[in-house]
């Protein structure tokens, strides 16, 4: 007999299993995962102290004074001593019953849409200038944002003279011929709000200018120099390439003008005070808390209007989060993945 005869096949595990359904061969158990180990009281005691100052001062100085606000919110109450006279839902009932009110709220949502679309498009042109080599570009980048870091006070008092029926401006236009454009541009129904809104953009279009240069810089230059082989225009460029880059920064500037606008106070309040503001046009949520919270005595209401202003800025921004600002804020949280 020859070796080759006498020679015991070895069993091929793979062909075991597949002839025999797996019974042949028996997997290797799954490699048990680990737990991650807790803190422990040196981690924890770390993340306090860092965490600790930060939740203070949020407590102490947010969420306390709008705890406090909607508690004297409940009472008729003049602003010294405790408050007795309780009125429940009184003054939230009557707020949200005013026609005044209501037309301040309109005001608000008025500035809210016309701040985005005015100052967007005219600081998304400014940047795209800007972020251009040319001369002066950092004098005229200090140019255009000096206006937002001048005082409201500053403006309001400046503008406030400048736009008179006797001011800077109409004599301007009556020295040049042109004094059938001289308006009341302060008191004239017509046009105050569309003042206010230019005097807004002039203040406030530097800030959305400063972000969305901060915004280009993170933009390859690659891809506007592969665009342009590829035979793309300036505004086709721009168009492709520039604006869905730069769509986060767009949605943050935008939140941020929102909220700027739904609690705007100190333009309004110096430049048309508090009673040609009603009569304007221009009042908003804000002016008409301080005229009839404090100026009127009843700082109980006040503080239900304050609170009514805080409940519609939050649901504004939890709603634009929600549907605005998911994408970015989805792309800014990692979670661990199944290993398989």
């Amino acid at each position: 007999m020859s070796l080759r005869e006498t020679s015991v096949a070895v069993p091929d595990p793979e062909t075991d299993l597949a002839q025999h359904g797996g019974g042949g061969v028996t997997p290797p158990p799954p490699t048990p995962r680990r737990r991650p180990r807790g803190l422990g009281w040196a981690g924890r005691f770390e993340i306090a102290l860092l965490i600790g100052p930060a939740l203070v001062m949020f407590l102490g100085f947010v969420i306390f004074p709008v705890a406090m606000a909607a508690y004297y919110g409940f009472f008729r109450w003049q602003g010294y001593g405790a408050p007795t006279d309780f009125v429940g839902l009184q003054n939230y009932l009557t707020i949200l019953a005013d026609p005044t009110f209501l037309e301040a709220l309109g005001h608000n949502g008025f500035i809210v849409i016309a701040s985005i679309v005015l100052q967007g498009p005219v600081a998304v042109l400014l940047a795209l200038l800007l972020n251009r080599r040319m001369r002066g570009q950092s004098l005229i980048r200090v140019l255009i944002f000096v206006p937002y870091v001048i005082a409201e006070v500053v403006v309001g008092t400046g503008f406030g003279l400048m736009l008179q029926t006797q001011g800077a401006l109409n004599g301007l236009l009556q020295s040049w011929g042109l004094g059938a454009l001289a308006h009341d541009w302060i008191a004239d129904p017509a046009i105050a709000i569309w003042t206010l809104m230019a005097i807004l953009t002039w203040k406030y279009v530097g800030f959305a200018v400063i972000l969305f240069l901060a915004g280009l810089q993170g933009i390859p230059e690659e891809l506007y120099e592969a665009a342009a082989l590829d035979g793309a225009g300036y505004w086709q460029t721009h168009w492709r390439i520039t604006l869905p880059l730069l769509a986060p920064t767009l949605r943050i500037w935008a939140f941020l003008s929102i909220i700027g606008a739904l609690q705007l106070f100190d333009l309004v309040y110096i430049i048309w005070g508090q009673y040609v503001a009603s009569t304007a046009g221009t009042s908003t949520m804000a002016t008409y808390m301080v005229v009839n919270g404090r100026n009127a005595g009843n700082f109980g209401y006040g503080n239900a209007v304050a609170v009514v202003i805080f409940v519609i800025s939050l649901v504004v921004a939890l709603i634009y989060q929600r549907f605005v600002l998911r994408r970015d804020t989805a792309g800014a949280i990692t979670e661990g993945k199944k290993t398989r």
